[in-house]
This record gives C-alpha cells, sequence and structure tokens, in this order.
C-alpha cells in the first residue's frame, strides 16, 4: 500500500495507470487473532501452526460452503445448467443461518455439502466463522474480477478447484495430449476456466524472483509444481469449501492463493528481501485483471442491465453484470463467441478478440425486449393449457370472447 502511494505520488507510469484504472481492495488480515499470535512468538519460537487457527479454533480458509461438490452432485442428475446454475451458485439456507454449522468431509471431496478435513472421521461440526460471514458479505456486495489470498509456509501459487472430485464422480473426458506440467490423476476437477487460472498463477510465479528456482525442492516434502512455482490445489492439498473455490463458484472473481516462502513469520531482517522477491509478482498479477474483455449490457433506451448472464463460448462458466450493467470477464488471447441474456429480453451475441497486450477489449451488448414475459402471462392464466387458435372469420362464442377480454 506504501509502495503504491509513493510510487504513485512520484508519478510512476506503471503505478498511476493501475491506481486510475483499477479498484484495489486490500485487507491487511483475514486473521488478526491468529498473526498477534504468531507476532508475540516471533520468528524464532513460533511454528507452522501457530497463527493458522484464529482465536476460537476455525481455519477460515476452509470455512466456506462447499459449492464444488453441491455442482458436482447436480451434474451427476444432469441438472446442470437448465435447473442448477454453473455461476453464482447460491449460499445454502442452513449455511447462513445464526446456528450453522461446517461438517467435515470424510474422504476426496466428501460426502457432504459443506466440507472440511479432519484426520480422523466422523469429525464433529464446526460453527462458522463471525470473518467468514463478514467475507462473504464483502464478496457479495463487490463486483470483485480477481483476488488472491496471500499466505505461508510454501513457494507456490494454488489455484482452484482446491476441491478433489470422487472418481465415480468425475465425467468422462475426451482424450487430450499429455501434459508435461501436471499428472494424469482422475481425482483431479479442472475448472471450466483451467487455462486462465494457469496463466494468472503463471504470471505470479514467472516474475518472482525465487519461486521457479529448479534446485530449491518443496519446503516440506517433493516439489509439487515441477519447477514451475504454480499447483492445482487438489492435487497439492485436496479441502473443501476453500476461499478460491466459494470465489469462483458464488462470484465473477477468479481468486488464487500465493504462498509466499516457507518461513511462516520471516525475521524483520528478511522482510526487505521478502519484499524484493514479490514486489514484480504482484505488481504483474494486479495487471491481469485487465486482460479480457469488458463492456456494458443495456436495453435499447440506453439503460443498464444488472444481472445480465455473459456466456463465452466453450467455457461453462458464466458470469453476471454488475447494478450499473457492466462486466469484466478475464480471458486468455483469442477470438471468443460471447453472449448477452436477460430474464425479459432477447439475447444478442458477437464475436469479440483478446489480444497479448494488456488492456481488455470493449464489448459492449444492446438487448431488445421479449415478448415471452407477457406470453409466459397469457399462459398462465389460460392454466398453462394450449391456447385455442382463432380461425379469421369465423365469430367468436361468447366464452372465448370472456376468455380473450380476461387475458387483455
Amino acid at each position: 500500500m506504501q509502495f503504491l502511494c509513493k510510487e504513485y505520488q512520484d508519478g510512476n507510469p506503471r503505478v498511476r495507470s493501475l491506481v486510475t484504472e483499477t479498484r484495489i481492495h486490500l485487507v491487511p488480515s483475514l486473521n488478526p487473532d491468529g498473526y498477534e499470535l504468531a507476532r508475540e512468538a516471533g520468528s524464532e519460537l513460533g511454528n507452522w501452526a501457530l497463527g493458522h487457527w484464529t482465536e476460537e479454533g476455525y481455519d477460515l480458509f476452509e470455512n466456506f460452503p462447499d459449492l464444488a461438490s453441491a455442482l458436482w452432485a447436480a451434474e451427476e442428475r444432469r441438472l446442470v445448467p437448465h435447473k442448477f446454475p454453473n455461476h453464482h451458485i447460491p449460499i445454502p439456507e442452513h449455511y447462513l443461518a445464526e446456528d450453522a454449522t461446517v461438517s467435515h468431509g470424510t474422504g476426496h471431496g466428501g460426502g457432504a455439502v459443506m466440507g472440511r478435513w479432519c484426520l480422523t472421521p466422523p469429525c464433529p461440526p464446526r460453527q462458522v466463522a463471525a470473518e467468514t460471514r463478514a467475507v462473504m458479505a464483502w464478496m457479495d456486495k463487490n463486483p470483485f474480477v480477481l483476488g488472491a489470498n496471500l499466505q505461508g509456509g510454501e513457494k507456490l501459487v494454488s489455484y482452484p478447484f482446491d476441491t478433489a472430485r470422487p472418481i465415480s464422480e468425475v465425467p468422462a473426458a475426451a482424450p487430450r495430449p499429455p501434459d508435461d506440467y501436471e499428472d494424469d490423476n482422475p481425482e483431479l476437477q479442472e475448472t471450466p476456466d483451467h487455462a486462465i487460472f494457469r496463466w494468472l498463477a503463471i504470471s505470479y510465479a514467472s516474475a518472482h524472483l525465487t519461486m521457479t528456482e529448479t534446485f530449491r525442492g518443496g519446503c516440506h516434502t517433493q516439489d509439487m509444481t515441477n519447477a514451475m512455482g504454480i499447483v492445482q490445489g487438489a492435487k497439492w492439498h485436496p479441502r473443501a469449501g476453500s476461499m478460491n473455490d466459494f470465489s469462483y463458484l458464488h462470484t465473477n472473481c477468479l481468486e488464487l492463493s500465493i504462498y509466499l516462502g516457507c518461513d511462516k513469520f520471516p525475521h524483520e531482517s528478511e522482510l526487505q528481501q521478502e519484499w524484493e522477491n514479490n514486489k514484480e509478482s504482484l505488481l504483474t498479477f494486479m495487471e491481469q485483471v485487465h486482460r479480457g474483455i469488458k463492456g456494458l449490457v443495456t436495453d435499447q433506451q440506453g439503460e443498464p442491465i444488472a444481472n445480465a448472464t455473459i456466456v463465452v463460448g466453450g467455457i461453462n462458466h458464466n458470469i453476471k453484470t454488475a447494478s450499473g450493467g457492466d462486466y469484466w470477464r478475464i480471458l486468455n488471447p483469442g477470438e471468443y463467441r460471447v453472449s448477452a441474456r436477460a430474464e425479459g429480453y432477447n439475447p444478442s451475441v458477437k464475436t469479440c478478440s483478446v489480444f497479448y497486450d494488456i488492456g481488455a477489449t470493449q464489448c459492449n451488448f444492446v438487448l431488445s425486449r421479449s415478448n415471452w414475459k407477457r406470453i409466459r402471462e397469457i399462459m398462465a392464466m389460460n392454466g398453462n393449457r394450449p391456447i385455442r387458435r382463432i380461425t379469421p372469420g369465423r365469430p367468436m362464442t361468447p366464452r372465448e370472447r370472456m376468455r380473450l377480454r380476461m387475458r387483455l
């Protein structure tokens, strides 16, 4: 934050452009209770787990609703997307109750709607933390597009899904060329935005001074990233109900976890070097929010249409427009068939191109009113029975005349 303010005041063109064209939200600590515990112990006396949980014992990162398991269950029943959405999945009502609990999963992906992990299942349910509720409300209030949570204990970038899908639920996929960077693991379920997530993760890791060093190895086990510095969460540390999965499935935001280093609480003398290691990565990552397409969805009178659905062909994950009818969709370079849809309007389709240079392509939509809403109302008044066609030249019976008058 201090760097951005100082460089902006000094006239740094890169920082000025970033600050002027981007709404940047910074949360110094999601878990201030845990930070205080770690700070009191210090770098020398602290351990890996100290400060990981809140004072009440919550691991906030995996205290969110497990929407991934709900989505996969709906896919198994062929309910997606007609009866169950592939985006903006609602939070289960029982999760929002004051006495809501988060159930622990018992295996990869778990069987519960609210997933969480423990070493010796069955595990007792845990309550929903106040911090978790606050973050969910914050996500719903702001139309975030790109996010990152900074953690420690490892040096890599992790991207969704964090939940591992049970083998029986993984749909059959078409054969694809082998990937040198990812093992063939049937339990890994890629997001529809898998290629975009990898691009975002690589944008951070490749700009980091040490994250992709081939001789480093992992902090605790073997290097799970194959010297790339990135890994899908379910491959490395599978867990249900993560903040990253929730953000992806409930909002428009693509969120990743950035693990800054093996030392979770580095000594004060090491902070300057840690900043230098991550400075370029942080700037590069934030700039990726301006990659893809953006625009406005309005009606023919120029009025914005909120909650319109933006559909990108070939990517089975949609987004919605904000209250002002505006939207942002991060995409890799390429040509895309994009459509905008809204209740009561005819859909609009156009081709939008994304280029390698930073700067989102403007892709606006104007939707015309549809008659389907009025047709549904007339059908409902008729008991959803077929409406009898009136033959021209034939006089209507009194009953037909009465029905027509009631519809109008």
